[in-house]
């Protein structure tokens, strides 16, 4: 966890020196400070998040988490997060039946909690880090990326 800690430590960081960007001001970025606080607070759901979301990650990166959202009939939930416009919150409930027993299993155990709570915490995280990672409000044709380049991506947005 070497890459997540120094990424949390340059965002507190950050942050506590009233850095500029939208880390500190908060503002129409206010859900990038709660995903700081929720990072400091519990940095294994970041992570857990991140290796859902990276093209190594057990569904399959952006790309298959967005096929998944879709066969559940939810596409329009996950297309708010990745469009300019305000983003559609998700239940614990509704992205239990997205992703399914084994990944929500998969992170309910590196959580250390049941799968009820690992995707209500999830539902919490997963639409804000998506709508930051995407700022364009564009979906990458080739996802995020694996996990390390999740990391640096995140690192440089929390950062500006």
């Amino acid at each position: 966890m070497g890459l997540l800690d120094s990424v949390l430590g340059a965002v507190i960081n950050n942050a506590s020196q009233g850095g500029s960007g939208a880390a500190a001001s908060g503002g129409a970025a206010g859900g990038l400070g709660g995903l700081i606080s929720m990072a400091a607070q519990n940095p294994q759901l970041v992570q857990a998040v991140m290796s859902l979301i990276s093209n190594d990650g057990p569904v399959g990166g952006l790309p298959g988490l967005m096929a998944k959202f879709q066969q559940a009939g939810l596409d329009n939930v996950i297309g708010s997060w990745l469009s300019a416009g305000p983003n559609q919150a998700i239940s614990g409930e509704q992205l239990s039946n997205v992703l399914g027993s084994g990944p929500l299993s998969q992170i309910a155990t590196q959580l250390g909690v049941g799968p009820g709570a690992a995707a209500g915490q999830l539902a919490q995280v997963l639409p804000g880090l998506v709508d930051h990672l995407s700022p364009r409000g564009e979906a990458p044709q080739g996802g995020f990326g694996n996990a390390n380049d999740l990391f640096g991506m995140l690192g440089g947005l929390l950062q500006k």
